[in-house]
């Protein structure tokens, strides 16, 4: 189970403890008391992992050779059927301007009506023999996939990264005739988009309701799709994800494992929590050897620098630990992809704390759940790609090394 962005850096706010430190969270202090603890880096030390790297990662996956942009995971989580050439972007609904500077990159989180946005999008022409394929995901999330002969997705990305400034111009990553054309087709995506939705009926409608419209579309995260071995053929095991981001369910998809929506889940601090609890135990009870869990509320709090919603998300995720622990002959692992600080409001290198509970751990003296108290725990130091290693040997499943 990963709580996206969970890990904090101390706040002199909350007299330099992290969200974590100071949340109410009796059910995650009880699994550090009865499993074994540590921290762990995502990928590896001092690097910032992306929630899609570090899920590759901590799923056993090289990032490195498997990860080709962001795009792809999330097209095929949404539903996108990818075939190969096509390249995928992850997008996001945007505000701009009339002057086409960037005053919102989330749309005022919107929530509503992007199917209907989607709807125009995927009426676009860019280029004969080029088909557009756009889908909305959660919230401010959707794809883009861009299908045709030629392309490449060795190009640079148009998101700004900050409210304030213009998308970026897209440029070629190479010098290929593919990276040059495909980086043509996606300015000219970017400005068809904003002709095409400043006057959207959805759009005219959140403007006179005060919300921030949706009315141009920002692309990153060019990718390829990758070639990876079945997650169940890995490891003899039969997967499920359960996941509120169209990312986080591509990633699952593109492993092999079946996929389970949940009614309500936003991706956001306004998830359906107890739907998501019992989502996690229904899908428990059937026929599945691995679970992946992922939920998102805390780290969407950190990339919007509010520190009590962090604070308050992670004391109702703590509600789903207790019940989750209450499964027998279970191995249950807590963790989180990657620190998402309140002060950076993006991802950091920081490590992360991590808790493992089930048959046969052999429990340490931990007897709280944060970054600082793990440091005293029985795993020490690791890094993602360990975990699966860890689990297949409490299972007694991994294979022996030598004679």
């Amino acid at each position: 189970m990963i709580m996206d962005g969970m890990a904090d850096r101390p706040i002199k706010e909350l007299g330099y403890k992290t969200p974590l430190e100071t949340a109410k969270t009796p059910n995650m202090d009880k699994m550090a008391k009865i499993g074994i603890c540590g921290l762990m880096d995502p990928i590896k030390p001092g690097i910032r992992a992306g929630s899609d790297t570090s899920h590759i990662s901590i799923l056993g996956y090289d990032p490195y050779t498997v990860y080709t942009g962001r795009g792809p995971f999330e097209a095929a989580g949404v539903g996108v059927d990818v075939l190969p050439g096509d390249i995928a972007f992850r997008c996001n609904f945007s505000t701009a301007d009339e002057n086409g500077i960037i005053t919102d990159r989330r749309a005022g989180r919107i929530r509503e009506g992007t199917d209907k946005i989607a709807e125009t999008i995927n009426s676009m022409e860019l280029e004969e023999g080029v088909e557009v394929i756009f889908k909305e995901s959660t919230g401010h999330r959707a794809v883009l996939v861009l299908r045709g002969e030629g392309l490449s997705d060795k190009i640079s990305d148009a998101d700004p990264k900050h409210e304030g400034k213009a998308p970026k111009e897209v440029v070629p990553l190479e010098e290929t005739a593919e990276a040059r054309k495909t980086a043509e087709l996606l300015n000219k995506f970017i400005q068809k988009s904003h002709k095409l939705l400043k006057d959207h009926p959805v759009n005219l409608k959140r403007i006179e309701e005060g919300e921030n419209p949706a009315n141009i579309i920002i692309p990153r995260g060019a990718g390829a799709v990758p070639h990876v071995q079945p997650f169940g053929e890995k490891y003899g095991l039969k997967p499920v994800c359960i996941a509120e981001t169209g990312l986080i369910k591509g990633i699952g998809k593109i492993a092999g494992m079946d996929l389970v929506d949940i009614d309500g889940a936003t991706g956001g601090i306004d998830t359906n929590l107890e739907n998501i609890q019992d989502g996690i135990l229904e899908t428990a009870s059937k026929d599945y050897d691995f679970l992946l869990i992922n939920v998102d509320g805390a780290d969407e709090a950190g990339h919007d620098g509010q520190m009590e919603e962090k604070v308050k998300f992670i004391e109702k995720a703590d509600s789903i630990v207790g019940e989750i622990m209450k499964l027998e002959d279970v191995y249950y692992i807590l963790t989180a992809d990657h620190s998402t600080p309140i002060s950076v409001m993006d991802h950091t290198g920081d490590p992360v704390p991590i808790v493992i509970k089930g048959p046969e751990v052999r429990v340490d003296d931990v007897e709280e759940f944060n970054e600082r108290s793990v440091t005293r725990g029985g795993l020490c130091r690791i890094r993602g790609n360990n975990i699966m290693d860890i689990l297949m040997d409490l299972m007694n499943r991994s294979t022996k090394f030598g004679a």
